[in-house]
């Protein structure tokens, strides 16, 4: 990167006005000034071999080549470079994992990387899947450290050869798909010792022992496991017995038997490619069966079995009990307890709930949230009112679940924020205003507070004390999808004031709602 472009991103990460906590948040808020058009026609004028400048015209990438800028700026910073203005001479990112990854995703930031630095460290960092090619598009790059991560799959030796001045590449301890360094003449350019135990080379050892296992153990191997069916043919087993023991694993034909065969009969619905059916497993638990028809690779499948993993160890009274999965299958499925109860979507639509019964829901979907934040903060969950399930006795069940890099707590607290402003607005009635979400917040806050009248939902009954109580509501509902205010907001806070207000209904009483 020209050496005109990183002072100006640092000019713009340094502005008070538009100071921000994160990268993300950078590349979401700034946008190239007036002049960084001119600045960079005229970095290609001044040097053409830089990576922006080409045959193509290089304002057709503006907006990507601001971007690098700006995550050039911060991860120079990041490598604890002497100078970041004048030289970027390497990135240093080892034993970081919770940025590593982050960088590792800025596609842009690549493409246009400086042409200054000469080494890349991103060794130690729990890294996954496969190796992230699009870091060799540093094509003068010297030396490349990877090692002591989790990436596996094929590495792209073939596009090593475009690293002609690479010199040191370290990939030991990792899980790469073997192949013949041997009779590879770009991998001749390193040393050995910078593969040990990446998978790249054949372990003699590992080969002596294989061939001993074949010669030896294979037919005790053969013999115990005829021995073991054997048995099985003449003992069986009472499943109603294993009942006690939370199932975890099911097999297609499990999940068959349980639905008659995936009949019409017990198919409860369809949506987005997942299939719904309601079963009744051997001991007589009733399940919800989500079949999900898309394929995968052998690699998703692998992270599918590890979320289900997480999901079966969930335990609380405000989300859906997960008892366990199916892989053994080009469809996967996922199977949990059935509950007899109406979505919150539908509850609030033909029901018309008072405000009490409102707030009971919102305070037992907080505490799920905040069950998940503190126990289980890698799993996400959706939070629309379609999702959300409502048990007999009025308790909220979540019911959707997902694993997301980019989750975090901030964009939890917004999606509750918008799902407390549903609950008291009576967002269906707004018309046109149900098509996004962003002009339904425009709408609370071009009304709220000088026009609420305007805004609260007309079926419920409001008494004085309830107005009061629906008034703060929205402003909780307010603070948590404004970004500064979302920012110092804590889930166990938001709990706790939802909880007092819930209360103040048995101090003051509230109006009987037929």
């Amino acid at each position: 990167m020209a050496s005109l472009l990183l002072p100006m991103a640092a000019a713009f990460l340094l502005a008070p006005a538009i100071l921000s906590t994160t990268v993300v948040d950078d590349l979401r808020n700034l946008r190239p000034p007036p002049e960084f058009n001119s600045t960079i026609a005229g970095n290609c004028i001044c040097n053409p071999s830089l990576r922006y400048c080409g045959n193509s015209r290089p304002l057709d990438d503006l907006d990507e080549i601001f971007k690098s800028t700006i995550v050039a700026s911060h991860l120079c910073n990041e490598s604890h470079n002497p100078n970041c203005v004048e030289s970027f001479d390497k990135i240093d990112l080892r034993g970081r994992p919770k940025i590593a990854p982050l960088y590792l995703s800025f596609d842009f930031f690549w493409k246009y990387c400086p042409l200054t630095i000469r080494s890349i460290d991103f060794s130690n960092n729990s890294l996954r899947g496969e190796f992230p090619t699009s870091v060799l598009a540093c094509a003068q790059v010297e030396a490349l450290d990877f090692s002591r991560n989790e990436l596996r799959g094929d590495f792209p030796i073939e596009r090593l050869t475009s690293l002609v001045n690479l010199t040191v590449l370290n990939l030991s301890y990792n899980h790469f798909s073997e192949c013949k360094l041997s009779e590879s003449l770009v991998f001749r350019r390193f040393n050995s010792s910078n593969f040990v135990h990446s998978g790249l080379i054949p372990n003699k050892q590992s080969f002596a022992v294989k061939a001993l296992f074949l010669m030896i153990g294979l037919p005790v191997l053969v013999i115990l496991i005829v021995g073991f069916i054997a048995m099985l043919c003449f003992r069986r087993r009472d499943l109603s017995s294993e009942s006690q023991q939370p199932r975890v694993h099911f097999t297609t034909s499990m999940l068959k038997a349980a639905t008659s065969g995936f009949s019409r009969e017990n198919l409860e619905g369809t949506s987005d490619g997942v299939d719904i059916y309601r079963g009744i497993l051997r001991d007589g638990t009733q399940v919800r069966i989500e079949i999900y028809r898309s394929e995968i690779s052998n690699e998703s499948k692998r992270k599918f079995v590890e979320e289900c993993e997480v999901l079966v160890q969930l335990r609380h009274k405000n989300l859906v009990r997960v008892l366990g999965w199916c892989e053994d299958w080009v469809p996967r499925a996922i199977v949990t307890r059935w509950t007899d109860g109406e979505s919150l979507e539908m509850w609030l639509t033909e029901r018309a709930p008072p405000l009490k019964h409102r707030l009971k829901i919102l305070v037992g979907v907080m505490e799920g949230m905040c069950y998940l934040h503190e126990s289980w903060p890698q799993v996400g969950y959706d939070l629309r009112t379609s999702s959300i399930i409502l048990s007999e006795n009025l308790e909220p069940l979540i019911a959707r679940f997902e694993f997301d890099s980019r989750n975090n707590t901030s964009k939890n607290k917004h999606k509750f924020g918008v799902l407390l402003l549903e609950m008291i607005t009576n967002r269906g009635k707004m018309g046109d205003l149900e098509a996004g979400e962003a002009r339904f917040i425009e709408h609370i806050r071009k009304n709220f507070p000088g026009n609420s009248q305007n805004l609260r939902d007309e079926r419920i009954m409001m008494a004085s004390t309830a107005i009061e109580q629906a008034r703060q509501v929205i402003e909780i509902g307010l603070a948590c999808i404004n970004h500064s205010a979302n920012e110092q907001l804590k889930m166990d806070h938001i709990r706790r004031i939802l909880l007092r207000i819930y209360r103040s209904f048995h101090v003051h009483g509230s109006p009987n709602h037929g």
